[in-house]
């Protein structure tokens, strides 16, 4: 019998629950999905440090899993409260025609026991699904083989979701059950009719700590772009942080409070239409909010910034893979004991006759010049940016020569000196800068005797060595004849392996990380970078932060948008008798449907505005921690980024304003 009401009610109100429904098969596709992952990428043939790669990513996966599960069983818990105060008046009047309240949380207990069961089988037959596609871009990311690719079932991601969305229904059954049997007769029968009172706060008080909370967050503003180098611990970090929350909740606070005084003083705008209605209705969600839009905020922020900075990471690692490995492997030998590097590197065993295309460079001392003889007052804005640019950092010089050599390799500009003249190269963005500042204020510095004068108007952007990032905080570059004699810092051998096939390069490189290992790896003296290697490690970094970020972000802007549209359903379902006003003295339906999209729009963007404010001083700080990865474009992250919010987001805004929209129509049908 009980089953059998259950049933009929969740039926009866499939519409209403859809949100609920759409929100909890979501996070059940998600958290499978992610949690395949082992058990999809098993069946790709990777190498063996690539596959430890996936491996570490699992077990990233498999912690964040567990943030993820609170946060969804947040919402769970947030979506069961609202769904009991849209049944409180069919609750009451199971109550008053004699049913005890434990035989109406049962009723409640098996809806929930029904709802659960199926949102988790739809969930997971599209999760697994979806799983499958993830397999294509996991292989396509680490280029892997795919001829054993099979559909795959994941039962350990079934089990790992079935037993977490378990753990989060019994919660909710839990909590639903208490709810409910606390609840007293008149507040289930007559709770809709109750309003959240609408409170004018002093627009004086509104006004002063919205200055102090936007002058707060200008502070942290700038100190996360400009004064970034400025935070040495935690502690500070957790400081700004803090501050930048509390200020959040404060900006809320003072314009939910006084943004109705405010309209009621422009008459012309006020009287409008119904604008007086739909600024009442949203200033009243506002007002009994504040905490709920400072918590949303704060979540679409970290969503916009994580999948935007994990993107551009990615795009510019994958970027830099093209740029700054130019070729399969750079072998070097610090010091200078009088020899060349290659006729060391034969003298300890190693065959050079696995390589081609050799070209040997040299670095030399630059005789106790600093970065602050060289450039001067100009070094000052980079200081502090990066740990080896200091005032008493010292220079590093290369040979005109030498330096032609790699840039044709990078694929950079040749250089042209005449006498006494140098030029800077560097690929650091801060960097570049204070060296151009300082060469077309004409610097001059003595070196051996001569003064050298800039040959170039700007330092060229350019690298002098293979690395996964950019690290050529500059060299200096002068005429041959000056660096002869001088002490040899380090030398390099830049070229590519023989052979033709990706197995026989595959072979050299095994060959030469074998080489190095047996002697202890890298070392003071003796160095190495393949491009194989470096790029697996980029590769494994860039896709450790796009699924940890989409993980995270996805879940994050899926938490948000399900609030905002139960918290409007809510409302609507409780100013039904409202709109029916409206229609009763003569609103057309076109003027209503128009002021409950702009009401539910007013709604969805009032945390998203200050989200998107946040999210620009954001992506600049993490730009600039990520800097020496940077390609500094974040276009093409920004667009993907706001496409993943529009679906999502966008997605829960138009099903809100149809499902409003659903219920008032219901409502005025059943009056008629």
């Amino acid at each position: 019998m009980l089953f059998k009401l259950a049933l009929k009610n969740i039926k009866k109100s499939v519409k209403d629950y859809s949100i609920y429904f759409f929100t909890l098969v979501i996070g059940v596709v998600v958290f499978y999905v992610f949690n395949a992952l082992d058990s999809q990428t098993a069946m790709l043939s990777v190498s063996e440090s690539t596959r430890e790669i996936i491996n570490m990513l699992n077990m990233f996966l498999n912690g964040v899993s567990a943030f993820v599960a609170i946060i969804l069983g947040g919402l769970i818990i947030y979506a069961g409260n609202f769904l009991i105060k849209r049944r409180k008046k069919e609750f009451g009047v199971y109550l008053t025609l004699g049913m005890s309240k434990r035989r109406m949380s049962m009723i409640l207990l098996t809806e929930t026991i029904i709802i659960g069961i199926l949102s988790l089988a739809i969930g997971l037959v599209l999760g697994t699904a979806l799983s499958q596609f993830m397999s294509v871009i996991v292989a396509n990311i680490f280029e892997a083989d795919m001829s054993r690719f099979t559909f795959v079932f994941s039962a350990d991601a079934a089990i790992k979701t079935g037993i977490y969305f378990g753990i989060m229904y019994l919660v909710v059954m839990i909590f639903n059950t208490v709810s409910v049997g606390k609840a007293r007769l008149i507040d289930l029968l007559y709770g809709a009719k109750k309003e959240e009172k609408l409170r004018l706060r002093n627009p004086i008080v509104c006004f002063l700590l919205f200055i102090v909370a936007a002058a707060a967050l200008a502070v942290d503003y700038y100190t996360v772009t400009v004064r970034l180098n400025d935070i040495h611990s935690e502690t500070g970090l957790i400081i700004i942080l803090a501050v930048g929350a509390v200020s959040t909740f404060l900006v809320f606070w003072s314009v939910s409070g006084s943004i109705l005084y405010i309209v009621t003083k422009m008459k012309g705008y006020y009287f409008k239409r119904l604008n007086s209605f739909i600024l009442r209705q949203f200033s009243n969600k506002a007002n009994t909010m504040v905490m709920s839009m400072t918590v949303i905020c704060l979540m679409l922020f970290l969503t916009i910034v994580l999948l935007g900075s994990a993107l551009s990471l990615a795009n510019s690692m994958n970027s830099n893979i093209k740029d700054l490995i130019p070729c399969d492997v750079m072998i070097g030998k610090h010091g200078d004991d009088g020899g060349d590097v290659v006729s060391a590197y034969i003298k300890e065993g190693f065959d050079m006759s696995v390589l081609q295309d050799v070209e040997v460079v040299k670095y030399y001392d630059s005789e106790g010049l600093t970065m602050s003889d060289t450039m001067g007052e100009y070094l000052e804005p980079a200081l502090g940016n990066y740990i080896f640019v200091t005032r008493e950092s010292q220079e590093t010089f290369m040979s005109l020569t030498d330096y032609n050599t790699l840039a044709r390799l990078f694929g950079n500009e040749e250089l042209s000196l005449k006498e006494d003249e140098y030029a800077m190269v560097a690929d650091l963005g801060i960097v570049v800068e204070a060296r151009t500042n300082s060469m077309r204020a004409g610097r001059s510095f003595e070196f051996k005797g001569h003064t050298l004068t800039p040959a170039y108007l700007d330092c060229k952007k350019g690298a002098v060595t293979m690395s996964l990032n950019k690290s050529n905080e500059g060299v200096v570059v002068v005429n041959d004849d000056l660096l002869k004699g001088s002490k040899v810092l380090s030398q390099r051998i830049f070229a590519n392996f023989k052979g033709e096939t990706k197995e026989e390069l595959a072979k050299t490189d095994k060959y030469v990380v074998d080489f190095f290992e047996s002697r202890g790896g890298i070392n003071e003296d003796m160095y190495y970078g393949t491009k194989i290697e470096m790029k697996e490690q980029s590769i494994g970094l860039a896709a450790m932060a796009t699924f940890i970020s989409l993980y995270v972000g996805v879940i994050f802007l899926i938490a948000s948008a399900a609030i905002l549209s139960l918290k409007e359903l809510s409302e609507s379902t409780d100013n039904v008798e409202r709109y029916a006003v409206l229609r009763r003295i003569g609103t057309d339906e076109k003027m209503i449907n128009s002021s409950l999209f702009k009401q539910i729009g007013m709604f969805f963007e009032f945390p998203m505005f200050f989200a998107i404010i946040h999210s620009i001083f954001g992506l600049k700080a993490t730009n600039n921690i990520f800097a020496v990865y940077s390609s500094d474009k974040m276009g093409m992250s920004i667009c993907i980024t706001a496409i993943i919010i529009v679906l999502i987001y966008g997605g829960y805004f138009l099903l809100t304003y149809f499902t409003s929209k659903r219920i008032i129509a219901d409502y005025t049908y059943r009056q008629q």
